[in-house]
Parts: C-alpha cells; structure tokens; sequence
C-alpha cells in the first residue's frame, strides 16, 4: 500500500500559478497544513516517508516524518511534477487563452507522466520491501499516476487539495487505486464513468 499525497500549500499555489517543476517552496499555510494532516495518518500502518525531490514535497515529507516519528525516505524524481515548459509560472486562468490548445512548449506528454508514476511506485515498493509508505508528490503527478492504473481519463479526476492522499495497493498482480483524495474508488468510479457519458453525449 502507498499513500500519494499532495504536498503543502505555497505562494504559487495561493495565487493560482502553474509550478511544474519549478522548485517554490512551502509557505507557513503549507508547513501548518502538513503538521495538522498527520494525525491522519497514525495509528501504525505506515513505515516510512519519502517524496519528490523538490523542496515543498520534501518539506512536506519531512514534517509528516517527524509527527509521525517515521523515519524519512529517499527521493524518487519519479514522482517530480509533471514538466510544465513556457507555462510554469503563468496563472492557471491564462493557460486556456494563451494556449488553447494545451500545447504547451517545453511541456512533459500526460502518457509519460503516467508511464513514469507507475515506474515510481515499483521502485518505492521494491525499495521497501513492499511495506506502507507514504509519497509526497504533486497534484497533476498524481492524477495522471491514478489515471493511468485505472484506464480513466485523467481530466475526469477531482481537483486534489494540498495533502489530500489517495492509496494505491499492488495486488492481484497489478495496482489497483483504492481511494482518491480520501474517498473510496467506488464511489469516485461513478463520476468517473458518469463525466466520460457527458463527453460522449458532447461528442
């Protein structure tokens, strides 16, 4: 089991621009919710933190570490945020008009997010024994990873808040996603399923 959570707020993030691989760093909303999210996490089951390697993952990991007194991990740069190119720092509501059609240069494919996320969550297993960890990622980085275990289109998946956490278990000789965002995949199937009829119907 691992637990892909999404790092805590920076001032990018409170002024809505893209960061993709630019490395900002928390801000004290961010390292606050990181301290007041661990809780959530007690009780045992996880054995260790590690994250992506850019500063508000790995700040993150390291605050929930000593909450938890977990010992802290390695970094994987599997789990780096997806590259973003010309768009990194631009405001999320200028992305449609200056791009309209999302290609972005610079900007890393969504399939290979996916394929490296995947990638990611072998090594961390293999690295640990196959043990509970928990991953400090990134929000695209993670809807992309989940996307591409469980074959939905990605823009169908919720908006992941700052360290939100969704569990993914390998079994039955694959990954399966079992909760996003905190909520079962059941129940996350069904919007899921019911955003791709829209866009056939829109077709």
């Amino acid at each position: 089991m691992l637990a892909l959570i999404r790092h805590g707020q920076t001032d990018w993030n409170a002024a809505g621009r893209l960061q993709g691989r630019t490395d900002i760093p928390l801000n004290d909303v961010g390292r606050a919710q990181a301290r007041a999210a661990a809780s959530a996490f007690s009780g045992g089951l996880w054995q260790s933190v590690v994250s992506s390697p850019l500063g508000r993952a790995r700040e993150t990991a390291e605050i929930l570490a000593d909450a938890l007194d977990l010992p802290i991990g390695g970094t994987y740069d599997e789990l780096l945020e997806q590259e973003y190119g010309e768009a990194e720092g631009v405001h999320v509501a200028e992305i449609a008009s200056r791009w309209p059609d999302r290609a972005i240069p610079g900007k890393e494919p969504e399939a290979e997010v996916a394929r490296r996320g995947l990638r990611g969550l072998e090594r961390i297993s293999a690295d640990h024994g196959g043990a509970p960890v928990l991953a400090v990622a990134h929000g695209s980085f993670i809807r992309y990873t989940l996307s591409g275990i469980s074959g939905h289109d990605p823009r169908h998946y919720p908006r992941f808040e700052n360290l939100s956490s969704s569990h993914v278990r390998f079994e039955d000789a694959a990954w399966r996603v079992h909760t996003v965002a905190g909520v079962e995949f059941a129940e996350v199937l069904l919007d899921l399923e019911a955003r791709a009829a829209e866009d056939e119907r829109a077709a």
